[in-house]
């Protein structure tokens, strides 16, 4: 008899156990089910957003959207002042959020490698040995004089161009460690592809250089004289 009492009384305390751990558990579903329901505001695009737009340009490109929490992308903006200052990397579409990864300091997009061309201006690109563009020392944003040589006679035909890019011809240099001997700055290998801005008569001369004759670039500073070249052939090298 005792045995029955004892018997149900624990099987009595391991429902009463099991529907306490019951109730427990549904509360905290319940609870994180509400967790995941609460919302927050973020921003998000209505209308296409193209790379390089201003954050101050995006008010009537995006409204505000409260999302579920557990919905929330990583990084994701609330208001625009978080990204005062700062333009889009790359295109955003309606639907997607503002994500701050998105955008960044317009000054740290700028191709240092590359500089603006003047308005009106043509650019155009020749490929030319080390050794013409003064052994690839040639930056964005130097002039030079143009040399263009045809059946053997070589002038000086365009002054001050504005180099506006210059891809190639060296290799880096390899790294040493602190305190170690200097290593010599390499040797130019290879072509390099340089960029000229020019106006339209001038690139057709470029132009048919490259193709008919030969090019040689000089550094010329803008304080260069221009005067004083003229045509050299095999006779008057010597004059």
């Amino acid at each position: 008899m005792t045995r029955r009492i004892v018997a149900a009384l624990a099987a009595v305390l391991l429902a009463v156990v099991g529907a306490v751990l019951l109730v427990g558990y549904v509360a905290g579903a319940d609870q994180r089910a509400m967790a995941g329901m609460e919302t927050t505001p973020v921003l998000e695009v209505v209308e296409p957003v193209a790379a390089g737009t201003p954050a101050a340009e995006l008010a009537e490109l995006v409204t505000v959207a409260d999302v579920p929490r557990s919905m929330v992308a990583s990084g994701a903006v609330a208001s625009l002042t978080e990204i005062d200052g700062l333009v889009a990397t790359t295109d955003l579409l309606p639907g997607e959020q503002l994500l701050g990864s998105r955008f960044a300091d317009p000054a740290s997009l700028v191709d240092p490698a590359r500089v603006e061309v003047p308005a009106g201006m043509h650019e155009v690109s020749v490929l030319l040995e080390s050794q013409r563009v003064l052994g690839s020392s040639l930056a964005a944003g130097d002039t030079v004089g143009v040399f263009i040589t045809r059946s053997g006679e070589t002038h000086l035909a365009l002054h001050k161009v504005l180099v506006t890019r210059v891809q190639g011809g060296i290799t880096p240099p390899t790294p040493t460690a602190e305190g170690a001997e200097a290593v010599p700055a390499p040797v130019p290998q290879g072509s390099v592809m340089v960029t000229l801005a020019v106006a339209a008569p001038d690139a057709e001369r470029i132009v048919w250089a490259a193709e008919h004759g030969g090019i040689w670039l000089s550094a010329e500073p803008g304080d260069a004289p221009e005067d004083g070249t003229r045509a050299v052939n095999e006779t008057s090298v010597y004059e």
